[in-house]
């Protein structure tokens, strides 16, 4: 594999270069006077990476926080851990390294009548199976669990495995996964690693186009029917005649930030990680084909020439059905040649449309992160996204969000994922370091400043 900042694309550190400028089709990302001011609010610490939060809905507002390296820890309403660990599933991942890695404990949600039947969900790497080639790095396992009846931990014998997919190399993994209004689980998965979508482990047209394999698509499943599940009749592939039955849609390099709007007409919004050029969020819809690899972004992309962004983007795929664009996206400064002291992140970390009650400034606006305006130095940033007018095909304009700590100090930290609980309160997880070593992760809270 490849070991260049464009190939290393972390599902939680999306596109890695040397810096971006935040562009829209329509220019470049604002910084609006009329911006609510925010801060972060430190929650809990003692993480090495946290990934995801989920509320338990039961009232008490603990919440649920799983690290990259296998664990889930139980946070009490005032922040403080269980001394004993929600779940500990260490010992079933594949070896993880010390520094870079995007393997691990990936992904958490928890099922909608978690209340009374204690199941949850997790997305993990696994060692790599028998069955997979030789050649493989890992297997992702998405798996269920049951939860104790006082919800204080999860047996981990419990646990019964849904699906297995065996990936080519390390990164790319995706691993977000949610319920979606309809009950159903969707589940984010990346092209397989490498670069260009064309390494070993790689159909010829790229994962992201090829419907037989489950790589670089968004899969829905329902886990309430069916050994191990059962496919929802409405798949685009349901009958598996043109692809595999559990992909929702298709197209994607490593979607990381899946979300259901809590309001509105319940959108579905994907940040899929861009590779040299562009990052990008999407409106996803069933059946949709968001382009990787033949585009990236809004524009054709040869994966020979990676770094040349080409006029003549095609308009449908290989089944005749058209690519449709993402709402928004940005440039690469340094692949784009554009002004580098305009720099404003490199890798998209995706958000939620706010819904909460503490920011009424935010509420219908699509709050997403950048891991970091730099490689390497930790330094997270902050935007909205909102439509700029009524109707579906009315433009999205990005602005800025800017942030410090509640005490007013600014937060050196790479954003490594957001979170939502059940009142529509937004989360932001962080890691100091761009390793998996020390315990530099914390959770803050989105409040008004």
């Amino acid at each position: 594999m490849k070991t260049t900042a464009s190939s290393i694309r972390t599902a939680f550190l999306p596109s890695c270069v040397a810096g971006l400028a935040c562009f829209l089709a329509t220019g470049s990302v604002a910084q609006s006077a009329e911006e609510p001011a925010v801060a972060l609010q430190q929650l809990a610490e003692g993480f090495v990476s946290p990934m995801n939060v989920a509320s338990l809905g039961d009232g008490s507002g603990r919440l649920l926080v799983n690290d990259q390296v296998g664990t889930i820890h139980l946070v009490q309403k005032d922040g403080k851990l269980d001394e004993k660990l929600f779940l500990d599933l260490r010992d079933k991942l594949t070896k993880l390294n010390s520094g870079f890695d995007e393997r691990g404990l990936l992904g958490l949600a928890l099922h909608p009548s978690f209340k009374s039947n204690r199941k949850l969900y997790v997305y993990y790497s696994a060692p790599r199976s028998s069955t997979a080639p030789t050649n493989f790095d890992h297997t992702s396992h998405l798996s269920e669990f049951t939860a104790a009846a006082d919800f204080s931990s999860a047996d981990p014998a419990s646990e019964r495995v849904l699906l297995k997919i065996d990936e080519p190399q390390f990164n790319h993994n995706g691993g977000r996964i949610l319920f979606g209004p309809d009950g159903y689980l969707y589940i984010g998965m990346g092209d397989g690693g490498g670069a260009n979508d064309n390494e070993k482990g790689h159909a010829p047209q790229g994962n992201g186009q090829d419907t037989t394999t489950l790589l670089g698509k968004i899969l829905r499943i329902d886990v309430n029917k069916g050994n191990p599940y059962a496919i929802p009749s409405d798949n685009p592939f349901a009958d598996g005649k043109q692809g595999r039955a559990e992909i929702f849609a298709y197209g994607m390099r490593n979607p990381w930030g899946l979300s259901f709007d809590r309001g509105g007409d319940r959108e579905f919004f994907v940040a899929d990680v861009g590779q040299n050029l562009y990052e990008e969020i999407n409106i996803v819809t069933k059946g949709g084909n968001y382009g990787w690899r033949v585009r990236e972004s809004h524009i054709a992309f040869d994966p020979t020439k990676p770094n040349v962004p080409l006029a003549d983007s095609p308009k449908t795929d290989a089944l005749g059905k058209p690519f449709i664009e993402p709402i928004a996206w940005y440039k690469h400064p340094a692949r784009n040649k554009i002004d580098p002291t305009q720099i404003e992140g490199i890798s998209i970390t995706g958000g939620y449309v706010y819904r909460g009650k503490s920011i009424p400034g935010l509420v219908g606006k699509y709050v997403f992160a950048d891991w970091s305006r730099t490689w390497a130095l930790p330094d997270g940033v902050l935007f909205t996204a909102s439509r700029d007018g009524k109707g579906k095909n009315a433009k999205w304009n990005i602005e800025s969000l800017p942030f410090t700590s509640t005490t007013g100090e600014k937060i050196r930290a790479y954003i490594v994922a957001m979170g939502e609980d059940d009142q529509g309160e937004l989360y932001v997880m962080t890691n100091g370091r761009n390793s998996l070593s020390g315990q530099t992760g914390k959770v803050y809270k989105l409040v008004a400043k």
